[in-house]
């Protein structure tokens, strides 16, 4: 029966005109058409462009990182930043199972191979006194490097993810980080309008990265930033994501393996003309958390909230079955209803192309993938104040 009332209820949140709810859907209420035309009668529709460097200026100044790169993809963003600090062929880099693939696989991009460390309860990112456990335990420094017991490898990079906008204890991680001489590069692929203690999510770590993908609190469409607070990075990252070529007025010369992940200035269009509704989506999306929070209060399903100190986005509203069954129950009546809601992933090691990777305790990620669903979390309605 509450499974019944919850879908009704998620869907009194959404218009009565909708025969379908979505998970979640780009509003496109602003400036949107006028910008994506200006930059059309331009004709500057690729990676030059006013609107690429008008955005990477905007998503500095939101989100309080000295500079910003827009990359076409967060997956490209995240590949970038694991190049910059050195991540390459045989080495590894400590990650957590419950994430995107997208996580793994720009792990795998560089040559290297990630190791999965379990994740929080509370918050669902990688939870930092397993990190500092498989450490402590499976490590040891040569003098230069933090080096796999088990395989001989260099360790070089942790890289955190901040689960459907919800802050991890990246502070704690971050202090691990330094103490084991270890690049901390966070995922805030969902996590663009989240805080950490007034501090934005993906400006902890010595790079962080956004998405804006289409089904993203804001979208360019297809689209990544890179946050830095080093300018030199940020210079040295913008020559990478252009095909590493040296300027100049004529000649083409490339003085090292570059990429073509530069975000191009349509996309840039759009994402300047969404930027300027956040605050509106933002608060659109809290309300909405807190309507799903009040509803569940005093019922067997948990909606899981931001931990203390933390100001999250809600990108994905998610709730916590008691048990598996309840879990499957629940999304077969959902999809009868023509609500979508989804499981969250399975953990990445249980993907054929990284069951080899070397796992350190997850009981935590296994228990919850067979319980966890996002529910619909877009800003539809409430967008208009009607709340």
């Amino acid at each position: 029966m509450l499974h019944s009332k919850l879908l009704d209820f998620i869907r009194e949140q959404f218009s009565d005109n909708l025969t379908f709810i979505p998970l979640h859907e780009p509003i496109f209420d602003g400036n949107e058409k006028k910008y994506l035309s200006d930059c059309i009668d331009s004709t500057f529709v690729s990676s030059v462009g006013k609107f690429v460097d008008e955005f990477e200026s905007e998503i500095s100044k939101f989100t309080g990182s000295p500079y910003a790169v827009a990359c076409v993809n967060g997956t490209a963003a995240l590949h970038a930043s694991l190049t910059l600090f050195g991540v390459e062929e045989n080495d590894e880099v400590i990650t957590q199972p419950l994430t995107f693939i997208a996580t793994a696989n720009a792990i795998r991009y560089c040559g290297a191979t990630p190791i999965f460390v379990d994740i929080s309860n509370e918050n669902l990112g990688l939870c930092p006194n397993k990190l500092k456990s498989y450490l402590a335990s499976n490590t040891e420094w040569n003098g230069l490097n933090v080096i796999n017991k088990k395989t001989g490898a260099k360790i070089k990079a942790v890289v955190p993810m901040h689960s459907f906008g919800l802050a991890c204890e990246i502070e704690e991680i971050k202090t691990i980080c330094s103490a084991n001489n270890l690049t901390l590069i966070e995922d805030a692929a969902e996590a663009l309008g989240s805080y950490y203690k007034e501090k934005h999510l993906g400006t902890f770590g010595d790079a962080g990265i956004i998405s804006f993908n289409g089904n993203k609190t804001i979208t360019t469409g297809g689209g990544g930033a890179i946050l830095f607070k080093d300018k030199n990075l940020a210079d040295r990252c913008r020559h990478l994501i252009t095909q590493a070529k040296k300027p100049h007025r004529y000649e083409y010369e490339h003085d090292r393996l570059g990429y073509n992940y530069r975000m191009p200035n349509l996309n840039a269009a759009l994402g300047l003309a969404q930027l300027e509704n956040i605050e509106s989506i933002l608060k659109s999306k809290r309300m909405l958390a807190n309507a799903y929070q009040a509803f569940l209060k005093d019922s067997n399903i948990k909606f899981i909230i931001e931990m203390e100190n933390s100001n999250s986005n809600y990108w994905f509203s998610t709730i916590l079955f008691e048990n598996a069954n309840d879990r499957t129950d629940f999304l077969e009546l959902a999809y009868e209803k023509n609500v979508m809601c989804r499981p969250v992933w399975k953990t990445i090691n249980k993907n054929e192309i990284y069951k080899n990777c070397e796992v350190f305790e997850l009981k935590n990620s296994n228990d919850l993938i067979n319980r966890l669903v996002n529910i619909p979390s877009g800003p539809k309605n409430n967008f208009y104040g009607k709340r």
